[in-house]
């Protein structure tokens, strides 16, 4: 939406202003077009990071893997996929995709972590997925209001899942979601 609509307008923005007459003020005009090019790469940069181009083609599991062993130097990351795990609609995968990439991140920055688990199992009214850590844990009602947090959340709100986040001070953290099968919500006395 970003490259498809900012984008765009800017490029015609680019070329209305090519039409102006600015009367041999060349100087300005040579600013304009650069401002113009910079922010139109600026929007497809955007558009790019927010959706993960090569997870369809390569799938879900491996993009993961790829995004873990980018992150090796940093913290040890193990994911468990169990057998007869399938294949998700791409708008849950890219979803589930950049929750595990903001958990991992804020892991990084925030916890003092040396260890990270995904751990993924197809059920058959939901898929869970559990994201653990060891680090120093956090306290939910002070965090919440974070960037990192609301983007989860979101997130899983958008998949019509439900989640629940376990964290004990200088334990670790837990973030458990269920994905529902068909865009139902899942029983929510299944989280406890």
């Amino acid at each position: 939406m970003i490259h498809d609509d900012i984008g765009n307008r800017l490029n015609i923005l680019s070329l209305w202003l090519n039409n102006l007459d600015t009367k041999g003020d060349e100087v300005i005009k040579k600013n304009i077009y650069s401002q113009m090019s910079s922010l139109i790469d600026a929007a497809r940069s955007i558009s790019h990071s927010l959706y993960p181009v090569n997870l369809e083609s390569v799938g879900f599991v491996l993009y993961v893997e790829e995004l873990i062993a980018n992150l090796s130097h940093k913290i040890n990351i193990s994911m468990q996929v169990m057998p007869g795990y399938g294949k998700k609609d791409i708008f849950v995968e890219v979803q589930l995709y950049r929750i595990i990439q903001e958990f991992t991140t804020n892991v990084i920055k925030h916890s003092a972590a040396t260890d990270l688990w995904i751990y993924i199992k197809d059920y058959p009214q939901h898929t869970a997925v559990i994201i653990s850590d060891n680090g120093q844990g956090f306290d939910y009602n002070l965090v919440k209001k974070g960037m990192g947090i609301k983007n989860i959340e979101s997130r899983i709100k958008s998949m019509n899942a439900v989640h629940k986040w376990k964290s004990i001070l200088n334990k670790g953290s837990r973030l458990i979601i269920l994905i529902p099968r068909n865009h139902e919500l899942p029983n929510k006395n299944s989280l406890n």
